[in-house]
């Protein structure tokens, strides 16, 4: 059963924008198509959340004009600080592509790095290929449909065969008007024998913004080729956020994710990796921080299809104010993926009386010889730890800062870019405090 929503937007002005940004006829139609299925489709069903009454479609603007940056010197400070060591950055500023710069090397090397829509004009034929075909389809849900419908924005990255990339290629994406809606697709794609470590963050100038983000990132990792993906997300309280990254992975193909998941707003968030060929690895490190009365559900999801795969999720989140959460970590192995390794943990902490946090550890077996595992908890900071650390002179407060630092730290550690790093552990710093 669905139910009818009126969109702001209709056919004749989803076409319009299309031809206004010179997209080619596969784009237009993908677009129009979605608009079509949207009301037929059902919302997405997160376990445990009630989603019904989000907004996740009404607003007024579908994009907004905003300046491009002549030179990194113009960034807002707090954005200067995650790009000053890259030299391979996009930044997209609302829904403006304002910065671009990739070194004469990579280009050379065949490697394309643009926002979403030169490359649907310049690298039509590779993008087609990739884009909504092989991860994230638009018909798997309303989101997917309207997503598909309105996307304003995004990246694409490939990478040729046998091609390594030894520095992290970057992409920031700014929100700095509060009447811009995030509709962004981000598409990486290492072809066989490649390798590359992509990093992103969505930051949001404004303390609160009455808007909605709907984001889909799809990873293709062909065979044998390696993708590490990092995101900091830390959009501003009062944005509804579905943001849905998948991964796809070949034979003997890995794909990393290292994802510090720090909005202040309503958050639905899917991460799925699909290991297709055998000898496929997937790894998932989420962080998460979540305070006021948010609410939260974030889902990871490891899928074995291949023989002798390997998957691991690592989900820790801390609670505080009155901020609910579900983590849904989920292993699944198919029929035939024999040989095949799941592995998961999830783990909450509490600072308040009245947070909440759910982990909920999922294993679905559909083949006999494999193994898999799985580990959860949720409570209060360790009276122990603290007790040690104060033991030894160092005031409660600071002893329970050290503490959540040190249990976060699995995946902050992660994350390639020093700027970054720093930056969510400010974001922690701030939230936890």
């Amino acid at each position: 059963m669905t139910t009818e929503t009126t969109l702001p937007f209709d056919k004749g002005f989803v076409g319009s924008f299309s031809k206004e940004m010179n997209e080619p006829a596969w784009f237009a139609e993908l677009r129009l198509k979605a608009l079509d299925h949207f009301e037929e489709l059902p919302m997405p069903r997160p376990d445990k959340t009630k989603i019904d009454k989000w907004n996740f479609t009404q607003f007024k603007q579908h994009t907004v004009k905003s300046a491009a940056y002549t030179s990194l010197n113009e960034l807002p400070e707090e954005v200067k600080a995650l790009v000053a060591e890259n030299k391979n950055v996009y930044i997209q500023r609302n829904q403006t592509p304002a910065f671009l710069s990739i070194s004469e090397d990579l280009k050379a090397k065949g490697v394309i790095f643009t926002d979403i829509f030169t490359a649907a004009r310049d690298h039509g034929d590779l993008l087609k290929k990739y884009y909504m075909t092989q991860a994230i389809n638009a018909d798997e849900h309303r989101l997917t449909a309207l997503h598909a419908a309105l996307v304003n924005g995004g990246a694409f990255l490939y990478v040729p065969k046998n091609v390594e990339i030894s520095e992290p290629i970057q992409a920031v994406y700014v929100h700095d008007d509060a009447e811009a809606n995030l509709f962004n697709h981000v598409i990486v794609v290492a072809d066989d024998n490649s390798s590359v470590t992509y990093v992103e963050n969505y930051i949001s100038t404004m303390e609160e913004s009455n808007t909605v983000a709907n984001i889909l990132t799809e990873v293709i990792a062909n065979g044998n080729a390696k993708v590490q993906y990092g995101a900091v997300d830390t959009l501003a309280k009062g944005i509804t956020t579905y943001v849905n990254r998948r991964g796809v992975a070949g034979r003997d193909a890995r794909i990393e994710w290292a994802l510090g998941l720090m909005n202040e707003g309503n958050t639905i968030s899917e991460n799925t990796t699909n290991l297709l060929g055998d000898g496929a690895y997937g790894d998932t490190k989420t962080v998460v921080v979540g305070r006021g009365e948010q609410t939260q559900n974030f889902t990871t999801k490891v899928v074995h299809f291949g023989k002798h795969t390997e998957g691991y999720i690592l989900k820790h989140g801390v609670m505080k104010d009155s901020a609910s959460s579900i983590f849904n970590g989920i292993g699944k192995i198919e029929h035939g993926a024999s040989k095949s390794n799941a592995e998961q943990e999830s783990r909450v902490l509490m600072l308040s009386e009245k947070a909440r946090g759910d982990a909920n550890p999922i294993l679905l077996i559909d083949e006999d010889d494999v193994t898999a595992g799985h580990a959860a908890s949720v409570g209060r900071v360790d009276p122990v730890q603290l007790y040690y650390l104060m033991s030894r002179g160092i005031p409660k407060k600071e002893a329970e800062r050290l503490v959540i630092h040190g249990f976060l730290a699995p995946v902050v550690n992660q994350l390639p870019i020093e700027g970054v790093k720093k930056q969510l552990t400010e974001v922690i710093e701030r939230k936890v405090r």
